[in-house]
């Protein structure tokens, strides 16, 4: 019988099983460069508990031997995992990577794809579209409480080997080819401290894998795009609360399904998570009627969309007034703080017809410190959402709005800096008008 191949879409995730071997194997056509494959067992935090704990070309077995690069060539590598082992380890995150050594982007990468291998199952795993990145992160293997799991993540990296391992807590050797020389380090340089970075001293102990059971190496991948585009507007410093409102109307319902919604969440997690002192993203969904969710943190996101999802009215039509009021509320009346912007994305599939409605509230919440960035989802009816900057009355303007297709055809770079447009001017004439107070 003809094994069939299961499809993992970018972002989801399924349950392996907790003992027995699984294959992690990365393919390819054609290459610029050669392509270093590698895999970083992550601790508590996200980070190496030592040198030991990166996987690659020149160390190919991880302590104790629960990840092991098997086989490599020209156009593939293999990668097996031990996943008892794994689970007992004081790793129990392994996240799965390539690199190019040399020239070009994972864009000219021809026929690239990963698959893993468990008890008689073969799971593709999406990678999205590559971009112009010379590293990915493809997929990652993970402890999620009893469990463990396989999530497909593809997600491009700036600069190559060397920086990625940096951000994962592994210190490049100065003047070394990226991949030739590794030790651990407590934190990652600077980009501007990448020549010296054998200067960084070493972590004095590993960090402890105790009550590890979330992944966090995808918010923290997020977390390095939006740093990038906060630094491109010259906001890279600025604090906020930030709060994410999703509409769960019926013409909503294939996009939650999907996983669409939950992607979505874990990229405005990682601006809160960027922004936020505490790292907080308050949360809301709505349609006739809506729901204030519990508060979303890095620790927690696995799942979260499902665990809200649906709930009482949820799958009729929208109506956006209502809880863009209960957003105000809570930042006016609960938790005022005249000192801190909220910064609020807001997404739609379109039907906004309540034009006289959102316009009273997008003018009478002008007076406060609140930015509303409107995302629509696909191209349809978003009424007075595509007039924002021509609305009269406000004492400033505090709202911005973009459409996309989809979504999940956006690369993170391209996203941050189209939700952060228009955000840094808001600040500054917010300030001018002491709105904004610090």
């Amino acid at each position: 019988m003809e094994q069939r191949t299961e499809h993992l879409t970018q972002g989801a995730n399924t349950a392996l099983g907790k003992s027995g071997r699984a294959l992690v194997e990365l393919r390819w056509d054609s290459s610029p460069s050669p392509v270093d494959a590698s895999a970083f067992l992550l601790g508590d935090g996200g980070r190496v508990p030592s040198d030991d704990y990166f996987v690659f070309y020149n160390q190919p077995e991880s302590p104790g031997g629960s990840v092991k690069l098997i086989a490599s060539d020209e156009r593939s590598a293999t990668f097996e995992i031990d996943l008892e082992g794994l689970a007992a380890g004081q790793a129990r995150q392994a996240m799965f990577a390539a690199a190019l050594d040399g020239p070009g982007i994972f864009a000219d990468v021809r026929g690239l794809s990963v698959r893993a291998k468990y008890a008689g199952r073969e799971i593709e795993c999406g990678l999205g579209t590559p971009g112009n990145e010379a590293a990915l992160v493809l997929a990652e293997i993970y402890l999620y409480k009893e469990s463990v799991k396989l999530r497909a993540i593809g997600r491009g990296f700036d600069g190559g080997l060397g920086p990625l391992a940096q951000s994962f807590g592994v210190d490049v050797e100065s003047e070394e080819p990226a991949g030739e020389s590794f030790s651990s380090a407590a934190s990652s340089p600077s980009s501007s401290d990448a020549g010296s970075a054998a200067a960084v001293p070493a972590a004095s102990a590993p960090p402890s894998a105790e009550g590890l059971e979330q992944p966090l190496g995808r918010i923290d991948l997020l977390k390095k795009k939006v740093a990038v585009s906060l630094e491109k507007k010259k906001i890279p410093r600025q604090k906020a609360k930030v709060a994410v409102v999703f509409d769960a109307s019926g013409s909503m319902n294939k996009l939650y399904k999907n996983g669409t919604v939950q992607r979505a969440f874990e990229r405005i997690l990682a601006v809160a998570a960027s922004m936020d002192d505490d790292g907080m993203l308050d949360v809301w969904m709505f349609a006739l009627e809506f729901v204030r969710a519990k508060q979303a943190t890095a620790s927690e996101y696995e799942g979260y969309v499902d665990r809200v999802y649906p709930f009482p009215g949820a799958g009729r039509r929208n109506n956006e007034p209502a809880v863009m009021e209960d957003v105000i509320r809570k930042f006016t009346v609960e938790e005022p703080d005249p000192a801190m912007p909220v910064y609020i994305v807001f997404f739609s599939d379109g039907g906004v017809v309540e034009t006289k409605k959102i316009s009273r509230l997008l003018t009478e919440s002008s007076l406060h410190p609140l930015f509303w960035q409107f995302v629509g989802l696909g191209e349809s009816n978003y009424g007075v959402l595509r007039k924002l900057d021509d609305l009269p009355g406000r004492l400033v303007d505090n709202a911005g709005f973009f459409a996309l297709d989809d979504i999940d055809s956006v690369g993170d770079e391209e996203l941050y800096d189209r939700l952060f447009e228009e955000f840094p001017s808001w600040l500054q004439e917010a300030r001018t008008k002491n709105i904004l107070r610090d």
